[in-house]
This record gives C-alpha cells, sequence and structure tokens, in this order.
C-alpha cells in the first residue's frame, strides 16, 4: 500500500475550497429578489452554517468509525446495501462533482470575461468564449490532478490561500469604505415577516447549494494521514472557518451595495467590488475571483474521482476505473468525471446545473446521516474513535432540514427534482446490470 499523503492541512484546505465556490458569489442576487431585510438574509446564510456543522459533527463519526475513501458510497454501502452505496457513488460521479465542476468553470469564465473586458469569440453567430475557457480550465487541472498527489495536494494548498486571501480582501475594504449599501440589519418586525416567508424557503434552496462541500474530506480518507483523528477534525473546522467567511462576505455584500444592483444578477461578487474598489479595482478583484475559483474546480477534480476509484475497486463492470497510474493517482477516475463535467458545460446552461445539484445531494446525506442513527443500533460495540455530539438531536435537527429540502424541491422544482431521480433509477439500472450473474446456459 502506496503512503498515505493526504495532510491534515491539505483536509481543511479540500473542506474550504469545495465550499467556496460559485454559491457565495452567486447565490445573494437571488435571495435579494424576495428579501429585503439584511438582518433575514444573514440569519439565512447561518442557518445554513448550522445545518453544516451538523452534517459534519455527524460525518465525523461515521468517518472515523468506517475510514476509507468513498465518502456516502462507503457509508451506505456497509449500512444499507451496496445498491445504495452505488447509487450515491453514480450520483456523486455524475451530479455531485462534475456539476460544480462545471458550474465553477463557467463561472470563471464569467468572472474571467468581467475582469479584462473580453471580446467574444464568434464560431457563426455563437459566442464560444465561456465555453472555450471553461473546457480549457477543466482540462489544465485535470492535467494537473494526472501527476503525484503530493503535487495535486500542494496545488490545493497554494490556490484554497488565495481563495481565503480574496475574500479577506473584500471582507476588510469593504468594512473599511463604509456603509454605502441599503440594506437594514436591525431584527425588526418586516425582517421576522421575511424570515417567515416563501422567498426565505426558496433562499435556503440556494443557501444550502452554497454550502455543499462541507463533507468533502470524507470522499479522501483512505488517503489520509491518522484518519480517525484528522478527519472529523477538518470536517468541522473547516465548515465553521466557512460559515464565519460567508456571514462576514455576505455582510460586506450589503452593507456595501445597494440591493437593487445585485437582484437577479449572478455576478455579485464583481458589482460589489466595483463599489468597494472601483471601476479598476472591481475588474482586478473579478480576476482574482475568477482565478479563486480555480481552488473549487481543483478540490472537487482531487476528492470526486476517489469515490469513482473505490466504486471501479468493488463492482467488475468498472473495474478499469479503480486503475491508478505509476504516481498512485486514479487516473481512469479523473478522466471520466472530467468529461462528464464538459458534457454539462456543452449541454447546460449555468442555472440549470446548479438547479439539478440540489435534490440529488440532499437526498444522499439524509440518507447517511440516518445511516449513522442505524449504525448505532445495529453496531453499538462497533469501535467509535469520534462521536457525535448531543447525539441524538444533532443528527434528527439535520435529518428534518434535510427532509424539509427534499419536500420543498419535489414541490417546488418539479421538473428538476424529476430529472435527478431519473439519474438515480439509470444508476440503480446499470447496478443491477453490472452485478447480475450469467445464468448457466
Amino acid at each position: 500500500m502506496h503512503k498515505k499523503s493526504i495532510s491534515y492541512y491539505t483536509a481543511i484546505a479540500i473542506v474550504v475550497s469545495n465550499m467556496i465556490g460559485t454559491g457565495v458569489f452567486t447565490s445573494l442576487g437571488f435571495q435579494v429578489a424576495g428579501i429585503r431585510s439584511g438582518f433575514a438574509l444573514l440569519i439565512l446564510w447561518l442557518l445554513g452554517g448550522i445545518a453544516s456543522l451538523l452534517g459534519a459533527l455527524c460525518y465525523g463519526e461515521l468517518g472515523a468509525t468506517l475510514p476509507r475513501s468513498g465518502g456516502e458510497y462507503n457509508y451506505l454501502s456497509k449500512i444499507y446495501h451496496p445498491a445504495v452505496g452505488f447509487l450515491s457513488g453514480w450520483v456523486s460521479a455524475t451530479v455531485g462533482f462534475a456539476a460544480p465542476v462545471a458550474a465553477a468553470s463557467m463561472a470563471f469564465a464569467e468572472y474571467l470575461k468581467k475582469g479584462t473586458d473580453m471580446q467574444p469569440i464568434l464560431v457563426g453567430s455563437t459566442d464560444i468564449t465561456s465555453g472555450l475557457f471553461a473546457t480549457l480550465i477543466i482540462i489544465l487541472v485535470t492535467g494537473i490532478h494526472f501527476l503525484k498527489v503530493r503535487v495535486g495536494s500542494r496545488f490545493q494548498n497554494i490556490f484554497t490561500s488565495i481563495s481565503i486571501l480574496t475574500i479577506l480582501i473584500i471582507i476588510i475594504n469593504g468594512l473599511l469604505v463604509g456603509h454605502t449599501g441599503d440594506a437594514d440589519f436591525s431584527p425588526s418586525r418586516s425582517a421576522f415577516h421575511d424570515i417567515l416567508s416563501s422567498s426565505f424557503a426558496i433562499s435556503f434552496f440556494f443557501v444550502s447549494f452554497a454550502y455543499s462541500g462541507w463533507n468533502a474530506a470524507a470522499y479522501i480518507a483512505g488517503e489520509m494521514n491518522d484518519v480517525q483523528k484528522n478527519l472529523p477534525k477538518a470536517l468541522l473546522r473547516g465548515t465553521l472557518f466557512v460559515t464565519l467567511l460567508y456571514l462576514l462576505l455576505n455582510f460586506v455584500f450589503l452593507y456595501t451595495t445597494p440591493i437593487a444592483e445585485m437582484v437577479g444578477k449572478k455576478e455579485v461578487g464583481f458589482i460589489a467590488a466595483t463599489y468597494i474598489f472601483g471601476s479598476l479595482g472591481g475588474k482586478i478583484m473579478a480576476i482574482i475571483i475568477a482565478v479563486k475559483l480555480i481552488s473549487t474546480i481543483s478540490s472537487m477534480t482531487l476528492a470526486g474521482p476517489r469515490i469513482i476509484s473505490v466504486m471501479g475497486e468493488d463492482l467488475s463492470v468498472f473495474k478499469m476505473l479503480s486503475a491508478k497510474n505509476k504516481n498512485e493517482v486514479p487516473a481512469y477516475a479523473i478522466l471520466v468525471q472530467s468529461l462528464i463535467a464538459l458534457i454539462f458545460v456543452f449541454t447546460a446552461t449555468f442555472d440549470q446545473v446548479i438547479t439539478f445539484i440540489g435534490f440529488t445531494l440532499n437526498l444522499f446525506t439524509f440518507l447517511t446521516v440516518l445511516g449513522l442513527m442505524i449504525l448505532r443500533v445495529q453496531q453499538p460495540d462497533l469501535p467509535r474513535p469520534f462521536k457525535t455530539p448531543f447525539y441524538p438531536f444533532t443528527p434528527i435537527i439535520f435529518l428534518c432540514i434535510s427532509l424539509w429540502l427534499i419536500y420543498f424541491g419535489i414541490s417546488k422544482k418539479p421538473l428538476e427534482s424529476l430529472a435527478a431521480l431519473a439519474i438515480v433509477l439509470m444508476g440503480l439500472i446499470i447496478y443491477f446490470l453490472g452485478t447480475r450473474k450469467k445464468s448457466p446456459s
């Protein structure tokens, strides 16, 4: 067995960079369309952080108890049935990681265009600029992660540092600029009216996407040093750190930028940076944000293929995907995920990719946290180096939030939910076709 190469700090970097991606720089524009209270909006982001922390506590116990790469695939296979684990891996490969890689690469291209005033590249009458640069960045990051795990880890650490530095620069300068926005941060009656409104529920869907990635370190558990100690710490500290950054960053967006300027806009980071730094400074920050998004693409390219690789180890039909190159990197799995991401880039809009992700991710995190409670009942004597604090309240509260999001997805986004269920059904068919024993002739 090769030496485990992913350190505690790299694991935290993977959590942080998986979480800080397209969501925090695009979500606020959708939220302010129905919520105008700054207090209600900050409560919204705080609740998202609390839900993520509850999930991280549950995953910390599962990761320490069942220490193997693969995340939900590993947990659900052992707790429920290999078919359920396969479905989670299938969804992670086709939606959970590939789709966010596509979304981040598309956002990267848009911010790069804003920062450079890039002229459109036309093929006939079609502007291919965004698709071209999204494709190039996916290919570049894929190539880097074909190298040694340590090379990919260093790349990840460097770009996560750039990501955090970018956000801190925006926060500090935004606080120094002064209150040029028009959001009201007082806990007024209208604020509580916003919190109880349907718009708040709709906005929580976007917040859930922005916080997705809090469980990322669980996918590379098998390659972590001292996994039973470091995995729970990485999940918790990474999630807590991002929650604080999200609250500060959204406060600065609202503190400096008039709400009307952000309504319905995806490029919230660019708009706020223009108010904070001026026109030229806004363009520079747009370029920096584009560079920051590379860390999101990188972290998902590092973590996601480990699920595909573990699936290949367990199922003969996918055996080729478990193959590693001379550098002990799951090369075929990385290539497959990147190809799926490219398909999303060329076949879906940014909004469609974002909407498609939510339902399936909430479904399998729900099953995983429920599995924690099942495992406690089925195998009470199983060694648990880390136990979820405040059990059973921690998983129960998380399950209630997840169930509410699943219900919301079905009732408010029926087409997207049906499409997600179709992906799940397709995975189930593939699993049984791939594992079916041939009957004797």
